[in-house]
């Protein structure tokens, strides 16, 4: 979620020249982008959601499972902004889910 709302909240503002002269105008656009507060926001609720999982799970079977948010987000950008999702990318996952699985089965 935090990743894909900070791509819209970038989206929004467009592509923009980091430089000097442009810094804080880029930086006040988005600092008070919706989407990129939205974006901020996920991540903290998602770092209180981590410290929880820490508490519960064992460290080396939890990390993995967060290359997960790689599939959905790979799949959710395909379907909001066109993303292209080629035979590599769609090879890719299927790895990942294979090891997600083969971590999980442990």
């Amino acid at each position: 979620m935090a990743q894909l709302s900070l791509k819209a909240g970038m989206l929004e503002i467009g592509y923009f020249s980091f430089n000097l002269h442009s810094f804080f105008p880029i930086a006040l656009k988005i600092a008070t982008s919706p989407w990129v507060l939205c974006g901020l926001g996920a991540y903290v609720l998602s770092m209180i959601t981590w410290l929880l999982v820490l508490s519960r799970t064992e460290v080396s079977m939890a990390y993995p499972m967060i290359s997960l948010g790689y599939i959905v987000s790979a799949i959710a950008a395909h379907y909001l902004w066109g993303e292209h999702l080629g035979i590599i990318r769609i090879f890719g996952i299927f790895i990942i889910l294979l090891g997600v699985f083969l971590v999980a089965k442990n």
